[in-house]
């Protein structure tokens, strides 16, 4: 297991930033770490990267304790703040050098190499940190995290303030790194988490909320499926209501309808038997799933 929290309560003075969380992290698992503003996201990543010292509870990484071994962990963990730190007067090859020394690495300028070409930093490699975009100073500091070869890799919000280009482009290279790390990233972009997560953890008012595969937290939830048909004429609404399931039925025009169901199973074969006990022709047959942006919703209100 690369990353292992049990039951971590973080205090700040009497406000409790975070409440007994319990979560863990497989190697080679690409996990989304979501939560509104004042969630308790940050706070958790820094206690994960020896920033901060938990009140209680026990962090492990890759089997070293965070408060014991903070050495061995922070060897093993490379970190990308929220705010991206920078020597904004060092030159990128410069900075990358000097994080180089810190981490002792033996073959620095191939490593250096290696991680300019993997982040396309090649065409502003000889410039000052402070004369580069937002994208490029991001694409440094996932170098910077990155130089020491890290078995884990911790990116508090790592594409906020992109541009869609340059969003895309961070969003690959963290795909391109999870097939050999393991990743955990907070964002705030539910595009982002589908595009590249495997997993979702929500964190609300420091408490878990949430902890599945992604494709599974959509579902987390619902109450109702609502399917979108259309006949090749119109169908009386009592009709249509006689399905067994069936909770609701809106006429949005002659012939299409949103069929309500509080049914667990998929009610389209059913919809469809109707169809053609009553000799229609289902032109178009559509399960509308809720939005990740409606569970983080529900499960943050």
């Amino acid at each position: 297991m690369s990353i292992l929290v049990k039951n971590i309560t973080k205090l700040f003075g009497e406000q409790k930033a975070l409440s007994e969380v319990s979560f863990s992290v497989g190697s080679g698992e690409i996990v989304g770490f979501l939560g509104p503003n004042g969630a308790g996201k940050s706070t958790m990543m820094k206690i994960i990267t020896c920033f901060l010292p938990p009140t209680s509870g026990e962090v492990k990484v890759c089997g070293y304790d965070v408060l014991e071994q903070s050495i061995e962990v922070r060897s093993r963990v490379g970190y990308l703040p929220e705010h991206n730190p920078l020597y904004l007067d060092m030159y990128v090859k410069e900075y990358l050098q000097y994080v180089c020394g810190i981490y002792k690495i033996t073959d620095a300028q191939k490593q250096i190499k290696n991680l300019i070409d993997q982040t396309g930093l090649g065409i502003e490699q000889h410039k000052k940190i402070g004369a580069l975009s937002k994208g490029y100073r991001q694409r440094v500091g996932l170098a910077q995290a990155l130089i020491h070869n890290p078995d884990v890799l911790i990116l508090d919000e790592p594409t906020t303030g992109l541009d869609p280009n340059q969003i895309v482009e961070i969003r690959n290279l963290i795909k391109e790194v999870g097939r050999e790390k393991t990743v955990m990233l907070s964002t705030h972009i539910m595009q982002e988490v589908k595009a590249i997560c495997d997993r979702v953890i929500i964190i609300n008012k420091g408490q878990i909320v949430a902890d599945e595969k992604a494709d599974a937290i959509q579902r987390k939830g619902e109450t109702q499926q609502v399917v979108k048909v259309e006949f090749d004429r119109p169908v009386s609404l009592a009709k249509l209501k006689e399905i067994a399931g069936v909770t609701k039925v809106n006429e949005v025009k002659p012939g299409f309808y949103n069929v309500f169901s509080g049914s667990k199973s998929d009610i389209r074969p059913l919809i469809f038997k109707m169809a053609v006990e009553n000799g229609l022709t289902v032109l178009s047959q559509t399960l509308e799933e809720q939005s990740l942006e409606d569970v983080f919703r529900k499960l943050t209100k």
